[in-house]
C-alpha cells in the first residue's frame, strides 16, 4: 500500500523555539511529580533532533537540561547529561527513522527515551543510592505513546495546502 508522500515547507526558527518553550512549561506544570507524566522536552528534543538535526542539537539539549536541572532541583548536569545523549542519539539515527511510518518511529524513540531515564536514574542511585522501582521507567513508554501526536502536531505548519493547479511541477 503506497502512501502519499508530502514535500514539507522549510520549519521557521520562532515555530522550533515556541515548541521548545512550551515543551518546558508543560514540564513545569504540577503533574510533573507522578509517575506516568511524559517529559516534553525530551519528547520534542527528540523530534526535532529526528527532523531538524541541523538546527536544535547538542547545545541546546545541554541548555534545555540545565533548565530542567534547576527546575527539578535535582543535581546539577543530570538532566543535561540525559538530554545531550539523547540529542546525540537522535542525531545519529535521524536518517533510519525518517523511512518509517510514525508508529514504527515510535518504536524506535522508545529505547533513546529509555536510555535519557535510565542516565538519569544511574546518576540518582550514584548520588543517593535509592532505587524508585521499575515503574520509573513508564514515563518513557507514556511518551513513546505520545509520539504520533507530537509528530501530527509539530509538522502542521509544515504541511502544504492541497492546491488544485496541476501545470506546478511539485
Amino acid at each position: 500500500m503506497n502512501r502519499p508522500q508530502y514535500i514539507l515547507l522549510p520549519v521557521s526558527p520562532i515555530f522550533i523555539a515556541i515548541s521548545l518553550v512550551a515543551a518546558f512549561l508543560l514540564n513545569l506544570m504540577p503533574w510533573g511529580q507522578f509517575i506516568a507524566a511524559p517529559d516534553f522536552v525530551a519528547l520534542v528534543l527528540v523530534f526535532w533532533g529526528v527532523h531538524q538535526p541541523r538546527r536544535v542539537g547538542i547545545g541546546t539539549a545541554f541548555f534545555l537540561g540545565l533548565l530542567m536541572d534547576v527546575h527539578d532541583a535535582t543535581l546539577l548536569g543530570e538532566n543535561a547529561l540525559a538530554y545531550t545523549l539523547l540529542s546525540y542519539c537522535a542525531i545519529m539515527m535521524h536518517r533510519r527513522v525518517l523511512w518509517f511510518r510514525i508508529s514504527t518511529q515510535a518504536m524506535h524513540v522508545l529505547p533513546l527515551l529509555l536510555l535519557a531515564q535510565a542516565v538519569q536514574l544511574l546518576v540518582r542511585f550514584l548520588v543517593s543510592g535509592k532505587f524508585p522501582g521499575w515503574f520509573y521507567f513508564v514515563e518513557s513508554f507514556v511518551s513513546a505513546l505520545l509520539w504520533p501526536l507530537i509528530t501530527v502536531l509539530l509538522l502542521a505548519p509544515q504541511r502544504r495546502a492541497v492546491d488544485k493547479d496541476h501545470t506546478r511541477p511539485i
